[in-house]
């Protein structure tokens, strides 16, 4: 096989196109950060640990607003092309199928967010501090990586940071040492993680322990208004129990929530974290749904990712499913009412978009998300509930710290199908209805 030059490469995702190097996946990444946060200035060195997929002479590494002034590889000095959008990344020496080799990139400047078709994303400077929100092409902007959900890797995080403030980063924390105004700390990430789930909080808040079975739930909220953000997310432990309950035991270790005072346009998740602006959590539980959202987002999305972007139901008609689930659970609407109520209401839409594969454009639309869990339903009410739910079970279990498809999960249905009697291809048409075609399909 002969080594392909980057310019000739396929885009990793069709999605995402400016995103990703399908020639190689990064393993594990070690970022050692230094955060000034008054001038929101970010220094750095990433440290990537790469494995070559295809023969190449050269890497593609996204990186966007930040300025590279060193690169090595496996200790030598590399050559390399800065892009707007990524770094080319010239090898020493040619790479083959299976080899790895370490790059180390040193780089820094003014982190902000990228503009992108889904909105500004990824690194962002608060009021007081800065936080990290990248779902799904903002990981670039505050490290180099290589940018596509199916490239999970581990993860070594060391921040060095003003002492006043708190800093909250993905993963475990292992270290936390303080010199003079600065504090260094050392986070772990041990599940394989994808690179837009990775996140940094820098901020003022107290931590706040409200849960400890079936894993300890933590609330790191400010201390103007958090009485009301921590009576919104007060069932959080409740929700995961009923979850892991029906679907499988919650696959990390803890959960922690981050409320920022200022206003956020949406809830986001991260890997064992989601992030609520203050004005999401107004003490009366009316967005307590998005909390249970976010939540199944820990299966859905961060143990179980998708493979590809045009997969995104999986996370999110998954995501919607549970908000369903927990209403009934906890004395709201039954999950078959909302599925009714939601399926009268896309009825009305004019322009049904296929879930399976709605395009960039629409790949975070509503109807993505409720279609997508009509699905659900529909094939709850095709297999009936120990089926179905057994089905979920054996799905968390079977793929957790993975990469998912749909064609995995309709091949995972059927057979579940067939088990139950109903018939593999009985389960394998209501899929087609449902994520391949446009028309909205009669919910039994």
């Amino acid at each position: 096989m002969g080594l392909a030059p980057p310019e000739t490469r396929e885009p990793l995702d069709p999605y995402t196109p400016e995103r990703g190097d399908a020639s190689y996946r990064v393993e594990h990444y070690d970022l050692d950060l230094d955060y000034k946060v008054a001038p929101n200035r970010l220094a750095g060195t990433a440290t990537l640990t790469v494995r070559a997929l295809a023969p190449v002479t050269s890497l593609r590494v996204d990186l966007v607003g930040l300025r590279t002034t060193r690169v090595t590889v496996d200790g030598k000095p590399a050559k390399w092309t800065a892009r707007p959008q990524s770094l080319l990344v010239r090898l020493p020496r040619p790479l083959f199928t299976g080899t790895t080799a370490t790059v180390r990139i040193t780089y820094g400047g003014t982190p902000s967010p990228t503009t992108t078709r889904w909105g500004t994303l990824g690194w962002e400077e608060l009021e007081e501090g800065a936080l990290v929100a990248s779902q799904p092409t903002g990981a670039p902007t505050w490290f180099p990586c290589n940018d596509h959900p199916s490239g999970k890797a581990t993860y070594r995080v060391t921040l060095d940071c003003d002492s006043p403030y708190d800093v909250a980063v993905t993963g475990r924390l292992l270290s936390s040492r303080v010199r003079g105004s600065r504090t260094k700390r050392v986070f772990a990430q041990a599940h394989p993680t994808a690179t837009y789930l990775m996140t940094v909080h820098v901020g003022h808040w107290t931590a706040h322990r409200i849960g400890e079975q079936p894993c300890p739930v933590w609330v790191l909220a400010p201390s103007e208004g958090s009485a009301a953000a921590l009576h919104d997310l007060g069932r959080l432990p409740q929700m995961v129990a009923v979850l892991s309950d029906l679907v499988g035991p919650y696959p990390f270790e803890d959960y922690t929530v981050v409320v920022t005072p200022d206003a956020l346009d949406i809830p986001l998740e991260a890997q064992a974290m989601a992030t609520f602006g203050a004005n999401w959590l107004p003490g009366d539980r009316r967005h307590e749904r998005l909390v249970a959202h976010e939540l199944a987002h820990q299966w859905f999305g961060n143990s179980l990712t998708l493979g590809s972007w045009r997969d995104i139901w999986l996370h999110e008609g998954f995501a919607c499913y549970a908000e369903w689930l927990w209403s009934q659970a906890s004395g709201g609407w039954s999950t078959d009412r909302h599925a009714r109520e939601h399926h009268r209401r896309l009825a009305l839409e004019t322009q049904p978009l296929v879930v399976g594969d709605p395009g960039p454009e629409a790949m975070f639309d509503d109807a993505v998300y409720k279609r997508g869990a009509l699905t659900l339903h529909a094939l709850r009410l095709a297999l009936g509930d120990a089926a179905f739910f057994g089905l979920l079970r054996s799905w968390v279990a079977e793929h957790a710290d993975g990469t998912v498809t749909t064609a995995d999960f309709v091949a995972a249905a059927a057979a579940a199908g067939e088990a139950a009697g109903v018939g593999a291809g009985s389960v394998r048409d209501l899929l087609t209805a449902w994520l391949d075609r446009a028309p909205l399909p009669d919910l039994p």
